[in-house]
């Protein structure tokens, strides 16, 4: 059974449930039950986070959406648009026991090579990664803090 680490990020109040030994949290997004994993855990708070302390419009936030990357079929965490209909922020979440590292950043500019968004985010829900990228120069720098959605 799902035992959840306490997150750096606010608490929320999830919908959870229990059914036959399976702990679920419902998506607000997908509006379904989904099973309470530790990596759907940081994934949940991060939404919430983004809608609630950033700003971020429900609708234009994308969950586990689909890619094709060396001929393979990949799933990105989260993609936040603008109202253009641009991808303007690559998310990667992680269960808080997978240490961001070096080779998650490079997993998430893989996924970007194919979005071309000017941000990527990396969390685990402990630690949380933002950079800033130059999509046309091919570089990116990092920064302390996430933007607010306005500021996208």
């Amino acid at each position: 059974m799902f035992n959840p680490t306490p997150l750096n990020l606010p608490p929320y109040p999830f919908k959870i449930t229990k059914k036959d030994n399976v702990v679920f949290i419902f998506d607000e997004l997908r509006k379904k039950h989904l099973v309470l994993t530790p990596e759907e855990w940081v994934r949940q708070h991060f939404i919430q986070n983004l809608i609630a302390a950033k700003k971020f419009p429900k609708t234009l936030i994308q969950i586990e959406g689909g890619l094709i990357l060396n001929q393979l079929q990949k799933r990105s965490d989260i993609l936040v648009y603008n109202t253009a209909g641009e991808k303007v922020m690559l998310i990667e979440c992680k269960a808080p026991k997978v240490k961001i590292t070096q080779s998650v950043f490079e997993q998430a500019s893989r996924y970007n090579s194919i979005h071309q968004a000017k941000w990527i985010v990396l969390t685990n829900g402990l630690q949380h990664v933002y950079a800033k990228m130059d999509v046309e120069k091919g570089n990116f720098f990092f920064t302390p803090e996430m933007p607010d959605y306005e500021d996208l």
